[in-house]
């Protein structure tokens, strides 16, 4: 509670509606995010479960760790945070998003990001939902990396990222050429119509996170 109404003093000329809850509470949401540490990203998925039936659920978690001077990815049993989600709780809809956005700039409405994002999920309705979220972020492009095995290598490269702003003293994002604007994910007509058909819950107003909606663990970019 004491977090929420600092955020609405915070942002008070920006009309939030952000409602304090347990997970419990957020898994109730129509589309769920998990952004708690990447340890506790399947338990916390478990604990809800069955409030997450049929929802999609966005897993922005990296497995890290740092030895000595450099950060180094982890390989979960899955192959990735997300993979390990969707193994976990079979009936949601997962998909894997927001590994390297900034995550202090995230957390900052404030913040200006330019970033593109890459999605990858085994369902259509899920990769609508999350790209239609980040796409309201001013300045964020949403982009179909492909289905949710396509996690390990993302999740993966976030250490990469980490180590570019230890070397630089920065906060970098990425941002890829090549890809003209307006043709980030066409999920209607290309493969990623072919993934579950459009099945799910499909595209929703109202999102929850079972830990900060926009903010990471300090693994996190």
């Amino acid at each position: 509670m004491e977090t929420v109404d600092n955020l609405l003093e915070r942002w008070s000329g920006r009309r939030l509606t952000i409602t304090a809850a347990d997970n419990v509470g957020a898994a109730d949401a129509d589309i769920v995010v998990i952004a708690t540490p990447w340890d506790g990203a399947t338990q916390t998925a478990v604990s809800v479960e069955d409030k997450l039936q049929g929802k999609v659920v966005v897993s922005m978690a990296n497995a890290l760790t740092k030895l000595g001077k450099e950060f180094q990815p982890l390989v979960p049993p899955r192959g990735s945070v997300a993979a390990s989600v969707q193994a976990a709780v079979p009936q949601c809809l997962v998909a894997a998003a927001l590994h390297h956005v900034p995550a202090k700039e995230l957390g900052d409405l404030n913040a200006p990001i330019e970033s593109d994002v890459l999605i990858c999920s085994d369902h259509t309705s899920a990769l609508e939902a999350t790209s239609q979220i980040v796409a309201k972020i001013p300045n964020m492009r949403p982009l179909d990396a492909g289905e949710l095995a396509m996690a390990t290598p993302i999740e993966s490269f976030t250490a990469v990222l980490l180590q570019l702003n230890m070397h630089y003293k920065t906060r970098v994002a990425v941002k890829l050429t090549g890809i003209p604007d307006g043709d980030d994910s066409r999920p209607a007509g290309g493969r990623a119509a072919e993934r579950d058909g459009g099945n799910g819950s499909g595209a929703a107003d109202a999102s929850a996170a079972t830990g900060p909606a926009r903010a990471q663990a300090d693994t996190q970019t």
